[in-house]
C-alpha cells in the first residue's frame, strides 16, 4: 500500500502510474509472520506492481476468510490466483512479464 504525500499536482501523474501497472493481492491478516516474511521477499519486483491488501479477520472479508483461513498468504495477479503459503519470485516475475505484455487487467 501507499501513502502519498506532496504536491497535488503530482497525484493524476502517480495514479495513472499505478493504474497501468497489475495489482497483486496479498490475502492476510494480523498478525502473520508469514506474510510479513512474504512481503520482504516481494521487494525486487516490488516497482512492478502495485500492491493490495485484504485483512481476511476482518468482517466485511468473511468469504475470503473462509477460503483462505488456513492459506495465508495468497496472492492473486490482477485477480486471478498465483500462489498461497509463500512467493515463488520466479512465477510471479514469469506473470508479470506476461501481464507488461498483453497489458491486460481484470477486476479483482
Amino acid at each position: 500500500m501507499f501513502l502519498l504525500r506532496g504536491h497535488v499536482a503530482l497525484k493524476p501523474r502517480i495514479s495513472r502510474l499505478f493504474s497501468s501497472l497489475p495489482t497483486l493481492t496479498l490475502f492476510s491478516k494480523d498478525p502473520c509472520p508469514l506474510c510479513d516474511e512474504a512481503k520482504e521477499q516481494l521487494e525486487p519486483l516490488r516497482h512492478r506492481f502495485v500492491l493490495q491488501q485484504v485483512d481476511i479477520s476482518l468482517p466485511q472479508n468473511a468469504v475470503w476468510r473462509q477460503r483462505y483461513a488456513l492459506d495465508i498468504p495468497v496472492f492473486h495477479l490482477n485477480g486471478r490466483f498465483v500462489m498461497k503459503h509463500r512467493v515463488d519470485l520466479q512465477l510471479l516475475d514469469s506473470l508479470l512479464r506476461d501481464e507488461q505484455g498483453t497489458g491486460g487487467q481484470e477486476d479483482t
